[in-house]
C-alpha cells in the first residue's frame, strides 16, 4: 500500500526544476476572472447612436427656435429684472461660458455622427458594387448562353425545313419515275401487278 500512495502523491505534485519553473497558466475550460478597471466601461455603438440623435436634434429648426427663446429670455431676464435677482449681467458672461461649452461639446458630437455615417455609407458602396459586379457577371453569363443556345438552334432541324426537305424529294422521284417509267412507290407496284393480263385469266 506505501508504494501506491509515494506514486500517487508523486503524479499529484510534480517534484524537480521543471515543476517549479513551470508557469501558472489559466486553464482553457475555465472563464477568466473579471478584471477590475479604473476606467468605467462604455459602450461605443450606444455612444456612436446617442450622439447620431444628439446631432440630429441639433440639425433641426426646432432646436434653433428654442436655444433663441432661451437666449432672449436670458437677456430679458438679467436687465428687466431686479438686481438681487439678477444671476447674470451685463456683458452676459455666463451666457458667452454656457454657449461656448455647448458648442464645444456640439462640434465633436456632430464630427462622431459623420463618420459613422461615413463608415455606414462605404459599406452600402461596397455592398452595391460586389452586387453590380455580381449582376454584371450574370448577365454575361445568361448573354452567352442565349448565344449558345443560338447556335444550336440554328444546327437543329425544324419541322418546316424538314416538310420543305421531303416535298423536293417526292417532286424528284415523281420527276424520275415520268423520265423513266420505273415503279418507284410499292403501291404502284401492287396495282399493277393487279393490273397484269396473267392475273386477269386466272380470275377467269
Amino acid at each position: 500500500m506505501a508504494p501506491e500512495r509515494d506514486t500517487a502523491t508523486r503524479e499529484r505534485h510534480p517534484a524537480g526544476a521543471t515543476a517549479a519553473t513551470r508557469p501558472r497558466t489559466a486553464r482553457l475550460d475555465q472563464p477568466r476572472a473579471p478584471r477590475h478597471r479604473i476606467v468605467p466601461e462604455w459602450d461605443p455603438e450606444a455612444f456612436g447612436r446617442l450622439s447620431e440623435k444628439i446631432a440630429r436634434f441639433l440639425g433641426t429648426g426646432r432646436f434653433i427656435v428654442w436655444m433663441t427663446i432661451v437666449i432672449i429670455c436670458w437677456v430679458l431676464w438679467n436687465i428687466a429684472a431686479p438686481r438681487s435677482l439678477r444671476f447674470d449681467e451685463y456683458p452676459f458672461i455666463f451666457l458667452t461660458l454656457a454657449l461656448s461649452l455647448q458648442a464645444s461639446y456640439a462640434a465633436p458630437l456632430i464630427l462622431l455622427a459623420q463618420n459613422r455615417q461615413d463608415d455606414r455609407d462605404r459599406v452600402n458602396l461596397e455592398q452595391d458594387r460586389k452586387q453590380n459586379e455580381r449582376s454584371i457577371a450574370d448577365t454575361e453569363y445568361l448573354t452567352r448562353e442565349v448565344a449558345a443556345l443560338r447556335m444550336g438552334l440554328g444546327e437543329v432541324a425544324t419541322r418546316d425545313w424538314i416538310r420543305s426537305e421531303l416535298q423536293d424529294l417526292v417532286k424528284e422521284l415523281e420527276e424520275r419515275r415520268r423520265h423513266d417509267g420505273h415503279v418507284v412507290f410499292p403501291a404502284e407496284r401492287a396495282e399493277r401487278a393487279d393490273r397484269s393480263p396473267g392475273r386477269d385469266a386466272d380470275d377467269r
